[in-house]
């Protein structure tokens, strides 16, 4: 699927009957100026359409609704081109800076509590909120509309965790990852956004999302994508849900071992050696994840920041062991062997990973396809292995 132009192609004016008889018209008789095209289509007037950023920067359950609504309206009505005429550059500005500082001030694993209080001043525990795990939605917006409104939209008792890859391979990536970030700022403990591979630099400039805003924004397109380059790089990696289930993007990670060199006088030569070469491959820590280095554009397939990459861009084998994914080119392939390690080590009971399409699963031996939106890839003692994908019309348009 192509984006939509900017607008409809002008019809040819219809043939002149004395140039049809051959006799070239006079000026008197010169064709009339074609009219204009039709206007675009009046919003709804329950719609308040441009969307308007709260005075007192307070986003509210009406504020939200309406910004569902006029992205709805508009990916149906306006012309790509035309989204600023629903969303503003100055109000895309306040959203993505309230909510780039928060996710920034997230940890790179963040812990999600269904067991809160029943209220803020009340410390007696409630009943569990449910938590939904979202995959990959990749720029379907009526399918992430439809998925809120069929599971029910966050709330203090639903929890949402999405898995990453909002954008690429959508007509509709700004609209999603502008809508999720919303829908943060409003509710930012009952709705968790991690971060996907293609939340990145090369991804983006590949697959579709660059050019997407660029079409919709277009001088100030650049700016806009500048500016979700740096919300990207404050996505979190992975989630803890109630103790017992790891959540993140591609799944696990290596363990990168930090070993002191030989200390000589001033610090300047103080130096130290990441086992990052070895052939040797172990698995990571919890530990360590916390303190991986992740704002970055691209996750390095090289060098001492690996976990990262690890975290985003790994997959799950039928094969026992941890080994380099070659398929990808960064990243590794685990076995049931690891998954059995890190639920036990974790006294974890479920592995949720997305990353895999079924143009991905179409490729992989041994690995169910990917028809139902998941599969159960690794069942061991401790528990299980599950890849989530949330994007049923995917892809909508392939990268030329």
């Amino acid at each position: 699927m192509t984006l939509q132009a900017d607008s409809a192609p002008v019809p040819p004016p219809p043939p002149d009957s004395a140039a049809t008889n051959g006799i070239s018209p006079t000026a008197e008789e010169a064709p009339q100026p074609l009219s204009p095209p039709p206007p675009h289509p009046t919003p709804p007037p329950e719609l308040r359409v441009p969307i308007w950023w709260p005075e007192d920067g307070n986003l509210s359950m009406d504020w939200v609704d309406n910004l569902m609504r006029c992205f709805d309206w508009s990916s149906r009505n306006v012309p790509p081109s035309e989204l600023p005429s629903v969303l503003p550059v100055g109000v895309f500005d306040s959203l993505i800076l309230v909510a780039s500082k928060m996710l920034h001030k997230e940890p790179n694993c963040v812990t999600v509590d269904p067991f809160r209080p029943s209220s803020d001043d009340d410390n007696t525990p409630s009943a569990a909120s449910s938590v939904v795990v979202v995959g990959d939605v990749h720029g379907q917006l009526h399918d992430l509309l439809f998925l809120l409104q069929d599971a029910g939209f966050p709330s203090r008792d639903r929890i949402f965790v999405f898995n990453g890859d909002y954008v690429d391979r959508g007509a509709w990536g700004l609209e999603t990852f502008l809508l999720l970030l919303a829908w943060k700022v409003f509710m930012p403990h009952n709705i968790y956004l991690l971060r996907g591979n293609h939340e990145s630099k090369y991804c983006t400039s590949v697959y579709g999302f660059e050019k997407e805003v660029m079409v919709k924004y277009g001088d100030k397109g650049k700016h806009v994508y500048r500016k979700c380059l740096g919300c990207f790089e404050g996505l979190p990696l992975a989630s803890i849900i109630a103790g017992c289930v790891y959540t993140a993007h591609g799944g696990l990670f290596r363990s990168v071992t930090v070993t002191p060199s030989k200390r000589f006088k001033g610090k300047k030569n103080r130096k130290i050696n990441v086992n990052h070469e070895s052939k040797i491959l172990s698995l990571g820590s919890l530990e360590e994840l916390s303190k991986a280095r992740r704002s970055v554009l691209d996750p390095p397939w090289e060098g001492p920041n690996l976990i990262p990459g690890d975290v985003l861009w790994s997959d799950p084998s039928k094969n026992p062991g941890l080994a380099p994914n070659k398929e990808r080119g960064i990243g590794l392939m685990w076995g049931p062997d690891c998954t059995e390690e890190f639920l036990k080590k974790y006294q974890l009971k479920l592995i949720i990973r997305s990353h895999e399409g079924p143009d991905a699963r179409e490729k992989r031996d041994g690995l169910e396809g990917m028809d139902e939106g998941y599969t159960i890839d690794h069942v061991v003692d401790s528990g299980k292995l599950v890849t989530v994908f949330s994007a049923p019309d995917y892809p909508q348009f392939q990268v030329c």
